[in-house]
Parts: structure tokens; sequence; C-alpha cells
């Protein structure tokens, strides 16, 4: 791994990634790839998580090719020089800010969404000018071998490659001398990555995620709110990083949601969930395993049925929670929601505070409750009267906050996320203003002041 990355530091070295004509044709070329394997895509993710291809396209490659089509477009706009004023005591001078690729980059992507957030990143990387090496999950291991068929295809190795296994790849690749390291996965492996990175001052840009709130408020349309939030809690089994991981909902309408929601499952999913073949699965026995040990079956209201042989959850929703509840403690990641409730907005404000920060916060509620609450919580992005569409768009970055994450990417922010900023001072020659040499005097003091007022 090692010889990989000196074939990409020496490919750097020599300017190649720098030309936005090179740039370029490397995103049209992955693009090209995508197109020319998207059946190939389907059966993996198929293969992996048990996804159908509408959800596949909506949720995995359409985002992909989004991300593509918007860098093509904007990344001559944000490669170029930003001019800034200069002050009057530097005249005069020419001062701009230029994006300079930080070298060469290691992208670790997760599982859940192991074909968009392994290439996202990689497609802001190489828009910025960088090399990549991509680490993709061990745990998806047919999408994980088929984007490395994808990138050889895409990429010469000195410009982006990928390296497969497990622990023992993670462990390796972290000993190395990267120059940004772009990290989406468990808070606790993030903080192990963090602490790696910290050892070369390497900065790194962390994706995580956390027990993200959806409050339904009783200003709230309730029939719309629960069909929005069985789309985003129960898309891909629950294993998607900003889906809602637990409900807050007011006394007064905590009833009638349930009984929405209750409909909107078999709505979506059909009277029996497990029967649909659009319904995915959960991606290891492991984790099918945590998932069904957080449920209480006292306080299913409906759903709980499982399917052990394909690792299986049906949609299952909680009734009666608090935050004493095993499935309070610790993200979810799975098909189950649990319900809280509250009297008093403020009274949910302060829980959320006093706890990690999310990924995400949904509020369901009138503009005057949900400005309150988007104001207030603490957390990295999210939605007003839906849930999860806010990644969905490279016109803002994503992120987290505190423990969800650290940084963000998406269009523009992803092309930041992978440069650094350079403060240049052309200095004209032509002219040299005296003051500021020494033998000091009175006369020059009184310039330097009126020039830096």
């Amino acid at each position: 791994m090692q010889q990989l990355l000196d074939k990409q530091r020496a490919y750097f070295a020599t300017g190649a990634t720098l030309p936005l004509k090179a740039r370029i044709a490397a995103l049209k070329s992955l693009r090209s790839s995508i197109y020319a394997n998207q059946s190939k895509i389907y059966e993996a993710l198929k293969s992996d998580l048990g996804k159908s291809a509408t959800e596949s396209y909506m949720c995995e490659v359409g985002m992909t090719l989004a991300e593509i089509n918007f860098m093509i477009k904007h990344v001559r706009g944000y490669s170029k020089n930003k001019r800034v004023k200069t002050p009057m005591a530097q005249h005069i001078a020419r001062s701009y800010i230029k994006s300079s690729p930080y070298g060469c980059v290691l992208v670790m992507s997760p599982w859940n969404y192991p074909f968009m957030l392994s290439l996202e990143p990689l497609v802001d990387a190489i828009a910025a000018g960088n090399t990549v090496i991509l680490k993709p999950s061990a745990y998806s291991p047919a999408t994980s071998a088929l984007l490395a068929d994808i990138v050889k295809q895409s990429f010469p190795p000195e410009l982006a490659t990928t390296v497969l296994g497990g622990r023992a790849e993670n462990s390796a690749l972290l000993d190395m001398p990267f120059d940004k390291i772009f990290f989406t996965g468990s808070v606790a492996v993030g903080k192990e990555v963090m602490r790696r990175a910290s050892e070369r001052l390497t900065p790194v840009t962390l994706e995580l995620g956390g027990k993200s709130p959806c409050i339904v408020d009783k200003t709230a349309n309730i029939p719309l709110a629960a069909k929005r939030i069985v789309f985003g809690k129960f898309l891909n089994c629950g294993q998607t990083c900003v889906a809602p991981d637990y409900i807050y909902a007011h006394a007064s309408i905590k009833d009638k949601l349930l009984s929405c929601i209750r409909e909107e499952i078999k709505n979506q999913f059909g009277e029996h969930p497990l029967e649909n073949a659009a319904y995915g699965k959960i991606i290891s026995q492991k984790h099918f395993n945590r998932i069904v040990g957080l449920i209480d079956r006292d306080k299913i209201y409906c759903g709980g049925e499982v399917e052990e042989a394909n690792l299986r959850i049906a949609p299952t929703v909680m009734d009666n929670v608090t935050r004493s509840d095993a499935v309070m403690g610790e993200e979810i990641f799975g098909p189950v929601l649990p319900v809280m409730t509250y009297e008093n907005i403020n009274d949910v404000i302060a829980d959320v505070n006093n706890h990690p920060h999310p990924l995400a916060l949904y509020i369901f509620a009138n503009s005057r409750v949900a400005e309150k609450v988007t104001s207030r919580c603490q957390f990295g992005g999210g939605c007003v009267n839906d849930v999860i569409i806010h990644l969905a768009t490279s016109a803002m970055g994503f992120g987290g906050v505190g423990e969800s994450g650290m940084g963000s990417y998406h269009g523009k922010a992803g092309f930041d996320c992978f440069t650094h900023k350079k403060s240049i001072v052309d200095k004209a020659t032509f002219f040299d203003m005296p003051v500021r040499y020494q033998p000091y005097t009175s006369f020059k003091s009184k310039l330097i002041k009126f020039f830096m007022k």
C-alpha cells in the first residue's frame, strides 16, 4: 500500500492533477464508467443490502451522478483565484486567495450507502486536484469489489485507486502519511481515525452520526408528517446516518401520529413488509442481533416481526419510550422507531442540547416553532416539515457538529473540503513605500497610523 501512495505522491508532484481539463476529463471518465456498469451496481447493492433498483438509483447512483455533473459545471469557477481588497498600508498590490489541492487523500467509506458515500467524496477530491486512495467497507463486499473495478476503469492508479480489506488494511492506511483523510462511519471509529491522524497533524473530515431527533409539534400536518417520517426512517431499513432516530411528539397529537404512522407503514410497505421484495435487509448478523436487542417487546406499538435467516426486521414502532430505555442509549441504525412525548417545546430543546449533538434534526411544526427549535438546538443539518432530503443537494454542504462530525462536503463545500486556501499578496515592484523600514521617525509613525486606521 505504501507503494501506491508513493506513486500517487510522485504523480501529484508533476502537477498533472492541476489542469482543469484533466480534472474534468477524469470526472467524465468516472461518469461514463457508472453508466456502463449500472446493472452491476444494482446487483451489488441488492446483494449487500437488499436494495431495489429504484432505491439504488434514487439514493446512490443518481445522487453520485448529480454530484459529478455539478462539479463538472462549477469546478472552473471554484478554482479561480478570488480577489480580495488590499489594505491601504500594503498598496500597491493585488491580494487573492488561491485554492490548492492538499495532495494525496485517503477516503474511508461505510457500508450503508456504499456506492454514494464512496464516490461522492472521491468526486470532490478529484475535482479539487488531489489524488485519492479509496478504502470501502468490508461489510459490503459486492459493492466494494465493483467500486474497485469502476475506479480502475475510470482512472490511472496514480490518480485514484482502491484498497480492499478489513481492519488490518484500515490500520495500515492510517499509518501512512496522507495529506488529508476523509472518513464516514461510526463515532467510535471516527475518534480512532482522528487520534491516528493527530500523530502526523493530518487534517480530517469526519462524517459520523448520532441520535437524530424528529420533533412533531401540535401545529404539524400530522398525516403528512407520518408519511414523510415513515419514508425517511425505514429507507434502507433505517441504516441511514441521517434517519430520524426517534420521535418527540407533542402529547396532544401523539396517538393520532402513531395511528397515521402505522397506516403509512402499510401503505408504503404492505400489510406484511417482510414479504415485500423491495424492502431491504440488515447488513450483517452482528448488526441484526444488536438491533433486535434494542426492541422492548412490551413497548411495541406495531411491527416487531423478524426474519433472522434473511437478516430482516419489519418496520417497528415503540411507544411510551423514555431516555432510560436501551433503544435510546445508542444510535439505532435500523428499522426501529421509538416515540417519546413532550408538553413544552423548551423541554425538548433542553433535552436535545443536553445530549451529544446529532447529525440531523427534523421539526414538523409551524414556522414560529420551527425557527425557535432550529435556532436554539445544536445539530449538523436538517429539515422543516420533512426528513433526510437536506443531504440530497450539491447546493448545500453536508456535515455534522460535535460528536456527529467535523467539516462538510457536497458541491462547493466538497471542493473546499479538499483544498487549502492560500492567501497571497502580489506586490508591485515599481513602487515601494518607505514607511515600514527603519530608521523610524515621527513622520513615519504618523503615516503608519493613518494608513492602518
